[in-house]
């Protein structure tokens, strides 16, 4: 078995939780919690300015606990290239300190009552990447959130390694969400990570043992076929499991994500620009959504969808209202 490598050492202190106003997607302006302490586990994810252009992206200022950072799966695209470039590890996995973990956690959980709260812990790690050492970070943070019945914890996953979740009980407060493609797409770059197919069939066991299990259909690449390949994933999904919701996005690519790939091939599909990197062109990428929206509104009677890391235009163009955004990593 692996050995957990700690980063950092217990605090000395209770960590105190620092707050501030935030504009939501809506326009409201709401005061939300910013970090628990130094910010090192838990801390809002407010990378992305309130949207106000046409080629600006909407992404609402979501909680992450970052229990960890890398993955394991080197997918060609994968952010945390650019993101971890300057860690000696880059994006070898590395857990941080348990101990301060459930300190930050539980300081969050006892002193917060409002808003609910979904505390994303796949952010800048894969959050099953873990799951096959003697210290599963599943069977360590469950049983913490569980205590509680307001804020609920957030995996994010290109994994299949679901045993230690399906040992759990019960599961109210957890939701799984599943990072799927084309497979098509997932062979050409997603280089380490499972199949889809075995993806899918663990996001069906978590959900028939009753989890909230969400589909990510991320990054959307226009590669011949494309239509063809995602309504046979989509056909694939509906056979096997209904998802709480379906969230889209399209391959996107920060100018330090571009610089830390080595496989750069899929780069070639890039050439609009927004504030979150260069996109695949408006066109493409509306046909791509536009498809994709249709066969799950139509032939699946599904309405469950929100776009990821998309501008005002996008949204407008789908005739979908951003300010009542329900993505991946919120309520």
């Amino acid at each position: 078995m692996k050995q957990l490598q700690h980063l950092v050492t217990e605090s000395s202190r209770k960590p105190k939780i620092i707050t501030q106003d935030y504009t939501m997607p809506n326009g409201c302006v709401t005061p939300l919690v910013t970090r628990v302490g130094d910010g090192s586990i838990i801390k809002r994810f407010d990378k992305t300015p309130p949207p106000t252009k046409e080629t600006d992206v909407v992404c609402p200022h979501f909680l992450e606990l970052k229990w960890a950072h890398g993955c394991p799966f080197d997918c060609a695209w994968c952010y945390l290239k650019g993101t971890l470039r300057l860690l000696p590890e880059k994006t070898k996995p590395v857990v941080k300190d348990y101990r301060k973990i459930e300190e930050h956690v539980r300081t969050f959980l006892d002193s917060v009552d409002t808003p609910e709260e979904i505390l994303n812990t796949g952010e800048i790690a894969d959050s099953l990447m873990w799951e096959g050492t003697s210290e599963p970070f599943s069977k360590f943070i469950i049983p913490i959130f569980q205590e509680q019945r307001r804020h609920k914890v957030l995996f994010v996953t290109k994994s299949n390694n679901v045993k230690n979740l399906l040992e759990i009980r019960p599961p109210d407060q957890v939701i799984v969400s599943f990072s799927v493609n084309a497979p098509e797409v997932a062979d050409r770059w997603e280089h380490k990570a499972p199949l889809v197919e075995k993806r899918i069939e663990a996001a069906r066991s978590l959900s028939k043992a009753g989890y909230e299990v969400r589909v990510r259909i991320d990054p959307m690449v226009p590669v011949p076929g494309w239509e063809r390949a995602y309504r046979k994933l989509t056909e694939h999904i509906f056979a096997e499991f209904v998802p709480a919701r379906i969230t889209l996005g399209s391959l996107r690519g920060l100018r330090s994500t571009i610089n830390g790939c080595k496989d750069k091939s899929w780069e070639q599909f890039l050439s609009d620009r927004s504030n979150w990197g260069k996109k695949v062109d408006f066109a493409a990428r509306h046909e791509m959504y536009h498809m994709l929206v249709q066969v799950l509104t139509q032939e699946f009677d599904y309405k469950e969808v929100a776009l990821c890391k998309e501008t005002i235009a996008m949204w407008r163009a789908l005739g979908m209202d951003h300010t009542k955004i329900k993505c991946n990593c919120v309520w």
